[in-house]
């Protein structure tokens, strides 16, 4: 994991060379002061060198402007190399959840992946610029200091040296108490931000439920298990900074009372000791560095960790070694033997035969759950099939790249996802090379241009979140004018007029009719009025497919197509 952080450097090297540079100037000030002090002490001021000493201090006023500058330098640099970073991170992450099957996303909460996504990466950005800064300047300075200090008076010395090793002992002993606390917190947070997504995207099924002190309780669950988690960390920090405190004020304190009884015996001079102190000064400010580095590194990493964990998740559904681009001379689909499961324990289908050929319409009835949408998602390869195959113009489509598979599949689903944006970004999102005019030619075939033209700015007004703004016809016909900017020869239908009322059903169906002209297509539908033109419909249930013909030859048969199509008469 850590040989994975650090190669997220490589792209900024300049940038890190030069924060760890102008680290080594401040930490080179901070040891030369002290020694110009006793220079000036000891040989300047006895001997009356009034001139040396104000050209000493003026090298020393230079020096601290310098070191000021170079402050600056790491404080703004070295904080974008970490932000530079992040976005890397968060680039790559965001790029790795793309990738990823819709077996994962059925399985994993908007809120907790968008909680990986921001939240976790902050104080990666405080690591990856104090991290090595902070560890290099503490090495040189505690490096520096100690040599100093040995030349200066080595008995002295010595007894801090002995005193570091417990600062050190007790700071990594503490390390993963701190770690594994500061890694519950980020989960708890995950939690909170998954809720509150839930709670707001489901807000008005909240209160036309009346149960917006239910919302809150479970908000406020959250928050205290949240807070809990926060003092479980608090606990574990304050006894880790509670104890380096005491131990630098015992190294402090054993500082002055052995250089006393040296002071007395005559085996140390009082300069030498105002000196000596100046350098444990030093030597301390390094060791509480490594302290505060300490903690970084125990909330960088958590982050870093969730961020491997959720990198690390392997795409189920890849391009094969040898795939090349699917090759659509018309859109004639066979599916053979398909069987595919969720789990082990649950088949959605089994055994699943059928032959659509190019440019014809297929559609799919049967009851709920009997594998119609899934069916459908198994084409595009949304899912991969557990048995069998499923070929378009004779290719196999676990053969050909994902990109040329789906480039040739439009879908319109029941539930349409509309983005927070204009009417024209959301047709656009058909084709994004679109021009205005073909976007507007999109939306003729679908029958909404009028509706659009009647709205405040036309194809510029802006449609909320998820589309409050359209009604839910207007919502399907954007889809529909999607499609047709995409312009694909396989066409997916899941239901999509099932939610409207009759007379937007009519006019969605038009467009639909229009839409599937010359298309290979694939639908789902409750409805079996807007099926009865379909070339072909075929029963699917758990069992697979149990009868398929025309309309009229299923009715003649008798079977499970006209005892559902009876039971729909009944109910209309």
């Amino acid at each position: 994991m850590l040989r994975r952080f650090v190669s997220y450097y490589k792209p900024y090297m300049g940038l890190f060379i030069m924060d760890l540079i102008c680290a080594l100037f401040i930490a080179a000030v901070d040891l030369v002061y002290p020694l110009a002090s006793k220079y000036a002490l000891e040989e300047l001021i006895p001997t009356d060198q009034v001139r040396a000493f104000v050209v000493l201090m003026l090298i020393l006023v230079g020096a601290y402007l310098l070191r000021g500058f170079f402050q600056f330098v790491v404080a703004y640099w070295g904080h974008l190399l970490g932000v530079y970073m992040e976005t890397d991170m968060r680039r790559d992450l965001f790029g790795h959840l793309q990738k990823l099957s819709f077996r994962f996303y059925d399985k994993h909460r908007t809120g907790e992946l968008m909680s990986r996504v921001i939240s976790d990466l902050f104080e990666v950005v405080e690591l990856a610029h104090h991290g090595p800064e902070d560890l290099f300047i503490s090495i040189v300075t505690l490096v520096g200091a100690v040599i100093v200090m040995f030349s200066l008076q080595w008995k002295l010395a010595l007894v801090i040296t002995l005193l570091v090793p417990v600062l050190i002992g007790f700071t990594v002993f503490r390390r993963k108490q701190m770690s594994d606390s500061s890694r519950k917190v980020k989960e708890k947070v995950a939690v909170i931000n998954s809720n509150i997504e839930s709670s707001i995207t489901g807000v008005r099924t909240a209160k036309a439920f009346t149960n917006e002190e239910y919302e809150m309780e479970k908000f406020v669950s959250g928050c205290h298990d949240h807070r809990a988690a926060r003092k479980g960390f608090y606990k574990q920090m304050g006894i880790f900074f509670s104890g380096t405190e005491i131990i630098t004020n015992l190294i402090n304190l054993a500082v002055i009372a052995v250089g006393g009884l040296l002071i007395f015996g005559d085996g140390l001079e009082y300069v030498d000791l105002l000196v000596f102190t100046m350098y444990v000064s030093s030597f301390l400010g390094p060791v509480r560095k490594l302290a505060n580095f300490a903690e970084q590194y125990t909330t960088g990493m958590a982050g870093f960790y969730r961020f491997q964990e959720l990198m690390a998740v392997e795409p189920e559904i890849t391009d094969a070694p040898d795939a090349v681009p699917l090759v659509c001379k018309g859109g004639h689909i066979l599916i053979e033997d398909v069987s595919f499961h969720y789990d082990e324990e649950v088949e959605v289908l089994e055994h699943v035969d059928l032959d659509i050929p190019a440019g014809q319409t297929l559609a799919l009835v049967g009851p709920s759950g009997g594998g119609k949408t899934t069916l459908c998602h198994l084409i595009p390869r949304f899912y991969e099939v557990a048995e069998g195959r499923i070929t378009i113009d004779g290719q196999d489509i676990r053969q050909v790249t994902l990109r040329s598979l789906r480039e040739q599949v439009g879908i319109v689903q029941q539930e349409v996802m509309i983005f927070a944006g204009t009417v024209m970004d959301n047709i656009r999102y058909g084709r994004l090379d679109a021009t205005d005019e073909e976007v507007v030619e999109a939306a003729k075939k679908a029958e909404i241009h009028d509706a659009i033209m009647a709205m405040p700015e036309g194809y510029n007004t802006y449609v909320g979140e998820r589309g409050i703004m359209l009604s839910g016809g207007q919502k399907q016909r954007v889809s529909i004018a999607r499609i047709f900017l995409k312009n694909p020869p396989i066409l997916l239908l899941d239901e999509a007029t099932s939610a409207l009322d009759t007379v937007t059903e009519a006019h969605i169906q038009a467009a639909l009719e229009k839409l599937s002209r010359g298309r290979t297509t694939l639908v789902i539908a409750h409805r079996l009025s807007t099926i009865r033109n379909a070339d072909r419909i075929a029963y699917i249930d758990s069992q697979g497919v149990r009868e398929q013909g025309t309309h009229a030859e299923l009715l003649e048969k008798g079977g499970y197509y006209a005892t559902l199509h009876e039971a729909t008469k009944a109910v209309q």
